[in-house]
């Protein structure tokens, strides 16, 4: 675990292309991390729940200034009792130790996801760090904890209803407020970990025009060169958002 200091300020001299504004997350491969060193497959998630600070510092560096992480699945909870308690302990221990770290370094740090699954403890605690972090204008953190797609579209949809709106009032950008990365743009960029080449239900509103890589390595193992080997693809999209040019 990182020391409570400060991070890198972003590099506002640099000349190469710059990062993207927004970046996901897919964390996939700690199972599998643990899995291949004989290791409990728990023990892969705590590493990886460790690198989290090591790769916001690097994107701080980077001028990224929204970074979302796909935590905790709507779907993760048919895993195994013994591996769901673990996780849930896993972000509890999360939530104490690296909140003030992020705090200190101007993280904002804001939940996605439902919450009625969760304890009572793991709720205090989430709005705990929303609370203390909610005036931070360096890096915003999107933790996606019990998230789901097509989840948080429905739930829109009926908060919608709820509020009464009317449907010919209805469009994207209202839509978009009722998400809940309502205080985020779009991901420019879907990086997942771990081989898997699928979306898994994540951002899928959110992801219409978004770039996406994959790369084997695990998320363990994810650092700083393969966020450069990602950046450098990016910089090689061209991102036309359904447009084409005029032709001569």
């Amino acid at each position: 675990m990182k020391s409570l200091t400060r991070w890198w300020k972003p590099d506002t001299t640099s000349t190469e292309v710059p990062s993207p504004k927004h970046i996901a997350f897919i964390m996939d491969g700690n199972g599998r991390w643990a899995g291949r060193r004989g290791l409990p497959r728990i023990a892969g998630h705590k590493v990886g729940v460790d690198n989290i600070p090591n790769i916001l510092e690097y994107l701080y560096s980077k001028g990224v200034k929204f970074v979302t992480i796909f935590a905790f699945s709507t779907e993760n909870w048919h895993r195994s009792e013994r591996e769901v308690n673990g996780l849930m302990q896993i972000l509890q221990d999360a939530l104490h130790n690296q909140t003030p770290i992020l705090h200190a370094n101007n993280v904002r740090i804001i939940h996605i996801g439902t919450e009625q699954n969760l304890t009572d403890k793991i709720r205090e605690s989430i709005n705990s760090a929303q609370e203390l972090t909610k005036n931070n204008n360096g890096v915003t953190l999107n933790v996606a904890f019990d998230y789901g797609g097509r989840d948080e579209i429905l739930e829109a949809v009926r908060r919608i209803i709820a509020a009464g709106i009317l449907s010919e009032d209805i469009d994207e950008s209202l839509f978009q407020k009722y998400l809940y990365t309502s205080q985020s743009p779009d991901p420019d960029l879907i990086i997942r970990t771990g081989g898997e080449i699928r979306l898994s239900n994540f951002l899928l509103w959110q992801s219409a025009y978004s770039e996406y890589y994959h790369t084997r390595v695990m998320w363990p193992d994810f650092g700083p060169k393969n966020v450069d080997k990602a950046l450098k693809a990016f910089a090689k999209r061209h991102r036309r958002f359904g447009h084409v040019p005029d032709e001569d």
